[in-house]
C-alpha cells in the first residue's frame, strides 16, 4: 500500500466519521473572517463548551469588525467579562481597530502581523474563513498526528506531517481532527476500540502530555479577573481599590495588577485606577 493511498483511506474513514459526529458550534456555520476571528481568539485556552455563550452574546453585541472597532475597550471588556484571560478582550479589540483602518489581510503573514494574532488562529482564519489549503496546529492535531505516525510532532515536523497528511476538504479536515482529539483520541483515556482510523494509528503512547496548568482558584489569574470586574463597574481610588481587593494577599494584587497595566487593559488614573479606553 503506497503512501497515498494510506492517506487518502484514512482521510475517508475519518471525514466519514465527522460527518456522523461532528459538534455542532456556531462558529462552524460561517466563513466570515471576523466571527471566525472572534471564536478563535475565545478558544484560546478555553473549552468550546464554555465559549459558545460568549461567543453568541459577543456577536450580538457587536456584530462586526466596524463595531467592535468603534467600540470602548470598556465595553469589549464587560462583555468578555467571565471568560478569563482578558488580555485577549484587548488584542481582539486592537485587531478589529487595524482591519477598520486598513481591510482585512487574506494571507497567513498577513493575519499574523495583527495584535495578538499567533501562528494557530492565523491559519484558523485563513482555512475556515478564506479556504486555504492549510493545517491548524492545535494540541489536537499535534497529539493526532503524533499518534498516527508514531513520534512526537512539534514546530515546522509537525507542520510538514500535516500538510502531508491534509485531505483536499482543509476545512473539514482540520474540523474532523479537532473532534477526533476532543472526543475520542483524547490526552489521558483514548478509546482506541471506537476510533475510525486505528488501523492507520501506532498507538496511543507516542504522546507526551503537556505540564498541567496550575489551579485557578487562588492564582495570579484569578485575581486578575476579579480587577477587571472590579473596574468594568468604573474607576476605583486607590483606597476603594485596597478595600475591594483585600481578601487577596498584597503581592499577588501587586502582580496582577502590573500585568493589567502593561497588557494595556488597566490604566493607572490621578488617584487610582481605571479600565483602559
Amino acid at each position: 500500500m503506497t503512501a497515498g493511498s494510506v492517506e487518502a483511506e484514512r482521510n475517508a474513514a475519518l471525514l466519514g466519521w465527522y460527518r456522523a459526529n461532528q459538534r455542532v458550534l456556531p462558529w462552524r456555520a460561517t466563513t466570515d473572517p471576523y466571527a471566525v476571528l472572534v471564536a478563535e481568539t475565545m478558544l484560546q485556552q478555553t473549552q468550546a463548551a464554555r465559549v459558545v455563550p460568549y461567543y453568541q452574546s459577543f456577536l450580538a453585541r457587536f456584530p462586526d469588525v466596524t463595531a467592535l472597532a468603534a467600540a470602548p475597550f470598556a465595553a469589549v471588556a464587560a462583555a468578555w467579562s467571565g471568560l478569563g484571560y482578558n488580555r485577549r478582550a484587548r488584542w481582539l479589540h486592537r485587531a478589529a481597530q487595524r482591519i477598520a483602518a486598513a481591510g482585512w489581510p487574506d494571507t497567513v503573514a498577513g493575519l499574523e502581523a495583527l495584535p495578538g494574532v499567533g501562528g494557530y488562529t492565523a491559519r484558523a482564519v485563513a482555512v475556515f474563513a478564506f479556504g486555504h489549503r492549510d493545517v491548524t496546529p492545535d494540541t489536537n492535531l499535534k497529539r493526532v498526528l503524533s499518534r498516527w505516525y508514531g513520534e512526537p510532532l512539534a514546530g515546522s515536523t509537525l507542520r510538514r506531517v500535516g500538510l502531508a497528511a491534509l485531505d483536499e476538504d482543509a476545512a473539514s479536515w482540520n474540523q474532523a481532527v479537532m473532534d477526533l482529539g476532543n472526543a475520542i483520541c483524547r490526552p489521558y483515556d483514548p478509546a482506541c476500540d471506537r476510533c475510525p482510523v486505528e488501523r492507520w494509528c501506532t498507538g496511543p503512547d507516542v504522546y507526551q502530555r503537556p505540564a498541567t496548568q496550575s489551579p485557578f482558584p487562588g492564582s495570579v489569574r484569578q485575581v486578575r479577573g476579579v480587577i477587571v470586574r472590579l473596574l468594568i463597574g468604573g474607576p476605583l481610588d486607590e483606597t476603594a481599590f485596597a478595600a475591594a481587593t483585600n481578601r487577596f494577599p498584597t503581592d499577588q494584587v501587586e502582580e496582577a495588577l502590573d500585568g493589567l497595566i502593561e497588557d494595556g487593559l488597566v490604566v493607572e488614573t490621578e488617584d487610582g485606577f481605571a479600565i483602559a479606553d
